[in-house]
């Protein structure tokens, strides 16, 4: 019986993916922390195991290959798989993790998630909380990838896992009380919103997925709502943004509502994801009992249209 060969390593599989995300072998070897010749061996040793050429070489640039693309999908789930096992493993050998992440879509109301991160600090003070803020897929992306151990998404949950709806966002379409949206004397259309400047945020996954009322002619994106609501403040434009997020601007008067003929306001569902829901720990599923409870305080609270 002929000895098989060697057979690639999930390291290599790991640089290959990294390598695709962070735009190149360079990029990559700096988010792995590791030289940049060590990048191109691993994937030298794959091509040369497998064999298929993962990338087309045209001078500095390196491109995936079809086949390239088609086996990093795969290997994708392979990596996602193999991250969820080491950690499932290390929650076991530690009781309660060292460290918890949560992916949040940016659209999480404060008044809601700062609560549940203060209740959870206090019945694991031993656990560190790393929070990622997140856009659109860019929270897709990290349930997908298992980047994050529990996840806030504005949309539905990704195939493959169970999203559980927590509680309804508000948004509403705002401008400064001077924008001249808001001096005709008449309801705004979606003619008048294409004359005028758009505040969007960047979606922060891979996919860079555009959502919501994108017609204006002119559009500023930012990286975060916050720094939305202080373009909107300036006068510089007109954006749906959380009415949690608004409040105090709209409170005060820096910022009014559009009297738009329709679309003024819109809600989107906040669901809550365990990413590994047989392999969570107790400090995750803490963490998600927290949020529920939050949650369920939010929306009793904001009941009867009085929402933040």
């Amino acid at each position: 019986m002929a000895e098989r060969g060697p057979r690639t390593t999930l390291d290599q599989w790991r640089v290959l993916q990294a390598i695709v995300d962070h735009g190149g072998f360079e990029a990559a070897a700096e988010a792995l922390s590791r030289s940049q010749s060590s990048v191109s061996y691993a994937v030298r040793q794959l091509e040369e195991r497998l064999p298929l050429a993962l990338f087309a070489r045209d001078g500095r640039r390196a491109e995936l290959t079809d086949a390239g693309a088609a086996l990093l999908r795969r290997a994708r789930a392979l990596v996602a798989e193999a991250h969820a096992l080491e950690h499932y493993a290390a929650t076991l050998a530690a009781g309660w993790e060292a460290e918890v992440t949560l992916a949040a879509d940016l659209i999480s109301p404060p008044s809601f998630l700062m609560p549940a991160l203060a209740a959870f600090s206090e019945s694991a003070p031993q656990t560190r909380v790393r929070v990622l803020e997140e856009v659109l897929t860019g929270t897709t992306d990290a349930i997908v990838d298992r980047a994050a151990d529990v996840a806030l998404i504005g949309n539905m949950a990704p195939p493959g896992f169970l999203g559980e709806p927590l509680l309804d966002v508000e948004f509403v379409a705002v401008a400064h009380p001077e924008h001249p949206l808001n001096r005709l004397d008449r309801p705004v259309t979606d003619s008048d919103l294409r004359t005028q400047r758009q505040i969007v945020v960047r979606d922060t996954g891979r996919q860079g997925r555009d959502s919501g009322w994108l017609g204006a002619e002119q559009r500023w994106t930012v990286s975060h709502v916050r720094t939305s609501v202080a373009a909107l403040e300036q006068g510089m434009g007109f954006a749906w943004v959380p009415r949690d997020v608004a409040a105090e601007a709209l409170a005060a008067g820096r910022l009014a509502p559009l009297p738009l003929e329709t679309g003024g306001t819109r809600r989107v569902t906040l669901n809550l994801v365990l990413v590994d829901r047989d392999g969570a720990g107790p400090a995750a599923r803490a963490l998600a009992a927290e949020l529920r409870a939050s949650a369920a305080r939010f929306t009793r609270a904001h009941a009867g249209g009085q929402r933040a």
